[in-house]
């Protein structure tokens, strides 16, 4: 049995990734919720997740006495465990620009991430509406998001980024999170996209999770106050 370590449902965005990736492709799994609290050494989440993986963070993925920590790797790994699910592409080319916008995605949108950090439950359009006016560095994110989402639905014909669901769509569903929560504007073609992922069994289960949750947890609440 693959066991998925992952932090609350609301917050963590990489958390969404592999658990949305497996949940919508019907790849069973036992989820380990570890909830976040303060990160300290001695904190509850450090003392269960660091001694997995030594850098102490979340998603882990653990299967058959093998420990995979890393979101892409987690991807990379469940895709070749399970080859019948065509998690990547089946067109080389296609599967070498789908490994290409994960990994821009891994390493890169700095400005959209720290100024918007995942928040499913809330609704700021006005903290949104500051970022993108005070902030060349989400601007420059969004633009590149969007044109990066319209491209790849005209070449492949949608519905998903590839044409079938795979892990960019997955890569990116945190990102759709973000552009509703913080209301950033986008043309009607992704906002089409943007529906359809919210419509993904996978995405709705982890969304239904993330608002039964009803933590309030300070570190990640930079812009509501305690209820």
């Amino acid at each position: 049995m693959i066991q998925l370590y992952i932090g609350n449902k609301n917050y963590s965005s990489w958390s969404m990734r592999p658990w949305v990736l497996m949940r919508q492709v019907d790849i069973d799994f036992q989820e380990v919720m570890v909830r976040f609290d303060a990160f300290t050494p001695d904190s509850r989440f450090k003392q269960v997740v660091s001694p997995l993986n030594p850098v102490g963070k979340v998603p882990v993925l653990v299967h058959e006495g093998l420990v995979v920590w890393d979101t892409l790797a987690i991807a990379e790994y469940v895709a070749e465990l399970f080859p019948e699910k065509t998690l990547w592409p089946l067109d080389r080319a296609a599967r070498a620009r789908a490994r290409s916008v994960c990994a821009e995605m891994h390493s890169g949108f700095s400005g959209l991430r720290s100024a918007c950090p995942m928040n499913i439950e809330a609704h700021l359009p006005d903290v949104g509406a500051l970022a993108l006016r005070d902030n060349a560095a989400v601007r420059a994110d969004l633009h590149r998001i969007v044109s990066m989402w319209s491209g790849l639905l005209a070449e492949h014909g949608g519905p998903m980024l590839f044409g079938h669901f795979s892990v960019a769509d997955a890569y990116f569903a945190p990102v759709v999170m973000r552009l509703i929560t913080y209301a950033l504007p986008v043309p009607e073609d992704v906002a089409a996209y943007m529906s359809r992922i919210c419509a993904l069994p996978g995405v709705k289960d982890w969304i239904e999770g993330a608002l039964a949750e009803k933590d309030f947890i300070d570190l990640e609440e930079p812009f509501r106050l305690r209820p």
